[in-house]
């Protein structure tokens, strides 16, 4: 197969379905258990590297439970973050936790007008701002700072740049090897920009 003529939906390297050795045969079964299928990030990238990548994503979740944002606020930073990077795996795993954790669907579906909705408040927008700027502009305003903290916490902050830095690791290892949606939920067309603003 030539890469340069893959479709939208294959990866730029093939799945491995049957990995070497027996904790990634375990890290395999754990998957298909906890989401009804192996992940397409575990078979592209995570199969073709030493175990101790993957465990440096495992630690990212569980370093993720020390922060003290709450979980809806963790989620909402992570998606914005892949909404404006287009990565639709990140999208939809994220998608898959809010349903699961019974949140607010409509707040997800909403983000696209974040700053209008009354479905955020205003700690929510000033929230998204610094998140969309740090993302898209790889720089933040001063002011967009000051409004952010009105509201949060310095250790909170830290946590949402936190947020920000790993989702982008998360969505490059995604975006560079061409892993779109394993389809967990559906995402809903108002779910993904055109492109980035």
């Amino acid at each position: 197969m030539n890469t340069l003529n893959a479709s939208y939906a294959e990866t730029f390297l093939p799945p491995i379905e049957r990995p070497r050795g027996i904790v990634m045969r375990l890290v395999y079964a754990i998957t298909r258990r906890q989401f009804g299928k192996v992940l397409t990030p575990l078979k592209v990238f995570s199969a073709r590297l030493p175990l101790d990548f993957g465990l440096f994503y495992a630690k990212i979740g569980k370093l993720d439970k020390k922060l003290t944002l709450p979980a809806e606020t963790i989620l909402l930073v992570r998606q914005q973050v892949a909404r404006i990077n287009i990565c639709l795996f990140c999208i939809d795993i994220a998608r898959s936790f809010a349903i699961k954790a019974s949140m607010n669907q409509a707040k997800f579906d909403a983000l696209d007008e974040y700053r209008s909705s009354p479905l955020f408040s205003d700690a929510e927008r000033a929230l998204l701002d610094y998140v969309t700027e740090l993302t898209r502009d790889r720089k933040v305003d001063a002011l967009t700072f000051l409004r952010l903290r009105e509201f949060y916490s310095e250790r909170e902050i830290c946590e949402v740049v936190w947020l920000v830095a790993t989702e982008h690791v998360y969505n490059m290892t995604n975006i560079g090897l061409n892993i779109h949606s394993d389809m967990l939920c559906e995402i809903g067309t108002h779910s993904v920009p055109l492109a980035p603003r």
